[in-house]
């Protein structure tokens, strides 16, 4: 049993966004949803309060909290992907329907949750022993919003 995990505060769509956030990985499922058994601030008995979800295997809850508080780029949850395609599938599907591009691979969903959304040819480029490719590939992606892993081995090859 997991003891720590995230509790994300939504204005009332926390099953609607768990049921969109466990589409995106594999090991991604709602688990339970709890149904308050009486009247709460944010809403009357019988609505959802809480709903368990995993993604990528990683637990989180998110709460009914009503309009008080939003979601700010202070958190962000960064998934680390194979290759370009599962970077394109993860981007098309956060951004859509309202979700907006960032930039060097950030963006938020249109729940208002941000996410980086990271190939792991990135880190693997960033790291290179070669400090003037690293630079290269860094200079590169501050100018990109979806990271695109084509134009980063372009700029590390580059001479």
């Amino acid at each position: 049993m997991v003891k720590v995990f995230p509790c994300l505060w939504f204005d009332g769509n926390a099953e609607e966004a768990a049921n969109f956030y466990a589409t995106l990985l594999p090991d991604s499922h709602v688990d339970k949803v709890w149904r308050t058994p009486a009247d709460t601030p944010s809403g009357p008995a019988g609505e959802v309060l809480t709903v368990d979800f995993t993604v990528g295997g990683q637990q989180f809850q998110g709460l009914n909290g009503g309009p008080d508080f939003e979601f700010n780029e202070a958190v962000s949850f960064v998934i680390t992907c194979e290759d370009q395609a599962e970077v394109d599938r993860l981007w098309e599907g956060l951004t859509a329907d309202g979700g907006e591009p960032g930039p060097c691979g950030w963006l938020k969903d249109r729940f208002g949750l941000s996410w980086q959304i990271t190939p792991r040819r990135l880190d693997e480029l960033l790291n290179d022993a070669d400090s003037e490719r690293a630079r290269r590939v860094m200079e590169a992606m501050l100018k990109m919003s979806k990271i695109e892993v084509a134009e980063l081995e372009r700029a590390a090859d580059a001479a």
